[in-house]
């Protein structure tokens, strides 16, 4: 059976969306965010092509000529309470003299995009990404000089030490190695600098890898070598996210404030991404919809959720023991109702003037700004600066 969340109706009519742009604790403390449908929302989005300058092409439907808009109109409504619409000064305020870094794939540097974006209308950054990286596509980081905040991004999309192993070199479905007990040092090595952490990762660990650790070759995904175990990509999933885990609980500097946010799916149809899959869907899944589609449609959706939610609350555990904070955002089945907020061909890609059917990332403005309400609702939980004790103890 399907979780029973994804069983509601998305397309009921909308209840009233309060514009309060934040709640009382006592209400923070009984609402569970994540529990609740997709709603019409009449109201433009935050931003647009052309009052926000942060967009990549690669997510820029509306540049490259998106017909419809109503992708843009869905916001999600708690069961229990109203989610706050974003507030950029209240967020900025919140994460006044603070650096946060998003670490992980490019899904999560798409979400870093959205909030570039929410901000931009009452501050705009900096960017000094080459005042600490040569790779300054990959590696960003912006700076709000009247805030005093740093917000970075480490691409990292397996956490862990990975290297080709096609001696001609890397390719969309080149063999690569992962070593699996061993964090990436890019992000490794600095993250010790940063306040909050945003982490998650997920649809680069379905192509073909070989698992290493110990330094010692000891399986595979996909690899269809002799004498190696095929493991699977639930296994490498796994570990690697262990292993970020335990390298942010037993990072000598590191005492900040962690979220992890969960797998974001991908809705091609009728094919992969490169086999003619698209996603041409306009609206939300319905509950009538979501019924009649198959289970086996979902399974490695949630099977991939349940691999790092299970490594998720084990290591909070540890971290609640030295007393760091581990959060968890948890949005895998509230994306997997959006299959209308990819850019699908309407985007280019970052590295040539051709367009792709791209149902993996998140058209901007749309669903993934719902990700920083979910953010900033989260800050405003934990570090609200009127407890200043609490504040001094998470940082």
């Amino acid at each position: 059976m399907l979780p029973l969340s994804l069983m509601r109706n998305s397309h009921e009519p909308p209840p009233q969306i309060s514009s309060v742009s934040s709640l009382n604790r006592t209400e923070m403390k009984q609402c569970n965010i994540f529990q609740g449908t997709w709603v019409h929302n009449p109201q433009e989005p935050y931003y647009n092509n052309e009052t926000c300058s942060w967009i990549i092409d690669q997510q820029n439907c509306l540049k490259f000529g998106r017909p419809d808009r109503g992708y843009q109109h869905w916001r999600w409504k708690p069961d229990e309470c109203e989610l706050p619409f974003f507030n950029a000064t209240e967020f900025l305020n919140l994460v006044r003299g603070k650096k946060m870094a998003f670490v992980g794939d490019s899904v999560g540097r798409n979400q870093m995009q959205s909030l570039l974006c929410l901000l931009s209308h009452v501050s705009q950054p900096e960017d000094i990404s080459h005042r600490h990286s040569k790779n300054v596509v990959y590696f960003k980081r912006y700076f709000y000089a009247d805030y005093n905040f740093t917000l970075g991004n480490f691409w990292s999309p397996f956490f862990v030490r990975a290297s080709d192993a096609d001696p001609s070199g890397h390719s969309y479905n080149s063999i690569m190695r992962l070593y699996l007990d061993d964090a990436d040092e890019a992000w490794a090595s600095k993250v010790g600098n940063f306040d909050i952490v945003i982490i998650s990762a997920g649809q680069w660990f379905f192509r073909p890898l070989m698992f290493y650790e110990k330094g010692q070759l000891v399986g595979c995904n996909m690899c269809r070598m002799e004498n190696v175990t095929d493991l699977g990509f639930y296994y490498g999933y796994g570990m690697a996210f262990r292993t970020a885990f335990g390298t942010l609980i037993n990072h000598e500097r590191y005492k900040g404030v962690t979220f992890f946010r969960t797998f974001s799916p991908a809705h091609f149809e009728h094919g992969d991404w490169n086999k003619g899959g698209k996603c041409v869907r306009t609206k939300p899944y319905t509950k009538e919809e979501m019924i009649q589609m198959k289970e086996m449609d979902f399974w490695y959706v949630m099977e991939t959720y349940r691999t790092q939610v299970k490594e998720f609350r084990e290591a909070q555990k540890d971290a609640t023991k030295r007393g760091i904070k581990f959060l968890m955002m948890d949005t895998t089945e509230i994306m997997l109702l959006r299959p209308d907020g990819h850019p699908n061909n309407y985007g280019h890609s970052k590295d040539k003037n051709v367009t792709l059917n791209d149902c993996v990332h998140w058209c901007l403005p749309g669903p993934v700004d719902t990700w920083n309400e979910f953010l900033l609702y989260m800050l405003n939980k934990e570090i609200q600066p009127s407890y200043s004790s609490k504040l001094e103890r998470i940082f």
